[in-house]
């Protein structure tokens, strides 16, 4: 058998980690073991801090709110239990980006906020959460109507047995000799 040589698959592999280590310090970026090991530290660095990145700006923007709001004689957290009554619906990077640019739109939320706190809602919202109720309950009949339907589907996916036996509860009259479509159409 012939002997195989792997040096240059080897040299591939070194030259594409260390080209990956590019720009490391000292040696990390010199020899392929401390640069296979720093690569393989900052894979799992880079994996933690892709999660810790989004607390880190919910952090940030919490602060931004949190300053203007103190600005409009305001908590934050009675602010956020204040608009959550009023029923606004706003996440906050957008909070935190009005705190900043557009002050006057977010000293009216800090209004509407209050009001809400104090039990004040404006009208026009009121008929808003009416409109929703109307739409579940709309939504409700819906799903009951769908459900007769399924019910119909479930006595063709029964076995003529089955049929049977709820003929016979049912009390219907020469059961035994139908055939399957007749019983269905019976049944119904």
């Amino acid at each position: 058998m012939a002997r195989v040589k792997t040096a240059a698959v080897t040299k591939q592999r070194h030259k594409k980690i260390l080209k990956r280590a590019k720009g490391y310090f000292g040696s990390k970026h010199r020899l392929y073991k401390t640069a296979k090991e720093q690569l393989m530290h900052s894979g799992q660095y880079a994996f933690r801090d892709r999660r810790q990145k989004k607390r880190d700006f919910r952090k940030l923007w919490i602060t931004r709110i949190n300053a203007e709001c103190r600005v409009n004689d305001i908590s934050y957290s009675k602010f956020i239990n204040g608009l959550n009554k009023a029923g606004v619906i706003i996440n906050r990077k957008m909070l935190s980006e009005m705190a900043i640019n557009d002050k006057k739109e977010f000293a009216n939320l800090v209004k509407l906020a209050k009001d809400a706190l104090d039990g004040k809602l404006p009208k026009a919202e009121k008929t808003e959460v009416k409109k929703e109720t109307k739409t579940v309950e709309k939504k409700e009949t819906v799903k009951k109507e769908t459900t007769k339907k399924e019910v119909k589907e479930d006595l063709s996916s029964k076995t003529v047995a089955e049929l049977k036996e709820m003929a016979k509860k049912k009390k219907i009259e020469g059961y035994t000799s139908m055939k399957k479509a007749e019983l269905l159409e019976a049944l119904k």
